[in-house]
This record gives structure tokens, sequence and C-alpha cells, in this order.
């Protein structure tokens, strides 16, 4: 898991651009219209984005067009898949007490 990563979505303009990108890609003026953010602002949370790996850039001529990259996501949702196996168990056993408490299921 690549530490820049969550670096990079600690700020929560940076989440917004990335819930922004999911519906395609855009250019980076629409994006600091959408979060009402200045375009330098929006220009330097984008190059925070682009160094961390989570969005690409496309130069059209003097338009950048960023697009959101899924590998570093999908590398975050894998590395999340260990914790979210422990909560759910950790769930199941607490739902198993709670029938016990409730008289619903024996205790084993």
């Amino acid at each position: 898991m690549n530490p820049q990563t969550f670096s990079a979505l600690a700020e929560p303009n940076r989440l917004d651009i990335i819930d922004l990108l999911l519906e395609g890609p855009l250019p980076v003026g629409e994006i600091a219209k959408k979060l009402e953010l200045n375009q330098p602002q929006t220009s330097k949370h984008l190059r925070v984005l682009c160094e961390a790996g989570l969005v690409d850039v496309q130069a059209i001529a003097n338009r950048r067009i960023y697009r959101l990259r899924p590998e570093p996501l999908q590398e975050l949702d894998k590395w999340l898949e260990s914790y979210r196996q422990l909560w759910e168990a950790r769930m199941d056993r607490l739902d198993d007490y709670l029938n016990v408490l409730q008289g619903k299921k024996p205790l084993n």
C-alpha cells in the first residue's frame, strides 16, 4: 500500500475531486467550477493526486483533462479487505452473542 495515496486522500477537496472524477474525465476549469475552488488551488490539488498516481492528465491544446486511475483505488480496496473480514467476523460473533442474550439461540 502506497502511503502517498493516504496522504493525497487526506485532504477533503482532493476527496471531492476523486468523487467528481468517478463520473468521468473533466478539465481543470470544470472541476474548479463544480467544487467552487479557484483554478490555481484546484491545479495544486490535482498535481498532488497525479503525483500519488490517483489521476492521469491528458493535454488537449491548452486544456488539461483529468481522469481517475482505478489501480491505486483497487490496491486500497485490497488492503482494506483484510480489515473488512476482521470486522465482519467480529460482527458475526456479536450477532450470535445478542441472540443468546435475547434467548433466540442457546449458549454453545
